[in-house]
């Protein structure tokens, strides 16, 4: 897939930058990660890596990835953000645990009994606790069906994004406070890409590496990030994130996946 420029593109870019960031769920909140990537692209400029700005590391934790992304998107630009793991949890466990069928309902109650923002806590500490609310490993999202993904409760094999998933809800919960109506989070917020704000969104990268040769000398994790960062700038570019961001067809789908969240892409 070729580099787009500014010039190269007979429509002007919507968003000022492009953000990919592949997550991770090991360890704890400042647990320096090499898992944990970042890669920023804007219309005139491919990805780069992003790194730590406070010099300890060069590699991210959580909670100093969370601040930095939360300074990023209070600033004037528009900026749009795939995150590598789920943003909310099948309708089955919504049912199973009486959480009303509310996004912002479901966020506030999981962190209630997953506080991974939390010092000194990892998934695993949560997951020995017997009265932990936990799901079932067969239940899915439709859109991780339809993407041939794991379910977000499928922990400790390859490919699992459980780990990730639960320790970055509560990021999400505490970047929705933050940051108010600044942000869109997409599609709870509703299907449309909002004009005048910035988005973050799940991103799934096995859709999108496909798309292009993998270059040498990265990691498995940085060629994630990157590749979520370039497929934003190059539907960008050719016009076509709105088609991309696209609710499903089928009206029942939609409106489920306003609560389960849904994968742009799919």
């Amino acid at each position: 897939m070729p580099l787009l420029t500014r010039s190269s593109s007979q429509q002007l870019a919507g968003f000022d930058a492009y953000l990919g960031i592949d997550y991770s769920g090991a360890g704890q909140v400042h647990a320096r990660l090499p898992g944990l990537r970042v890669y920023q692209a804007t219309p005139t400029s491919p990805p780069q890596e992003v790194l730590p700005f406070d010099g300890r590391s060069k590699y991210w934790s959580r909670a100093a990835l969370a601040s930095w992304l939360t300074h990023r998107l209070s600033g004037h630009d528009r900026i749009i953000v795939g995150i590598d793991h789920a943003f909310s949890f099948p309708l089955r466990y919504f049912d199973a645990h009486g959480v009303p069928h509310s996004w912002d309902s479901f966020l506030t109650d999981f962190c209630q009994h997953w506080p991974l923002h939390l010092p000194d806590l990892t998934v695993d500490d949560l997951r020995a606790v017997p009265t932990a609310r936990a799901g079932d490993a067969r239940w899915r999202r439709r859109c991780d069906v339809i993407a041939k993904a794991k379910s977000v409760f499928h922990f400790d094999v390859p490919g699992s994004v459980a780990k990730s998933t639960h320790t970055g809800l509560p990021w999400l919960l505490q970047m929705r406070r933050d940051l108010l109506a600044k942000i869109q989070f997409w599609p709870f917020d509703g299907w449309e890409l909002a004009s005048a704000q910035s988005v973050l969104f799940e991103a799934y990268p096995s859709l999108y590496r496909r798309l292009v040769p993998q270059l040498p000398g990265f990691t498995n994790d940085q060629w994630d990030a990157y590749c979520i960062a370039l497929w934003l700038r190059t539907q960008d570019l050719h016009g076509q994130l709105a088609q991309t961001f696209s609710p499903p067809g089928d009206p029942q789908s939609r409106v489920i996946a306003r609560i389960e969240g849904w994968i742009p892409g799919v």
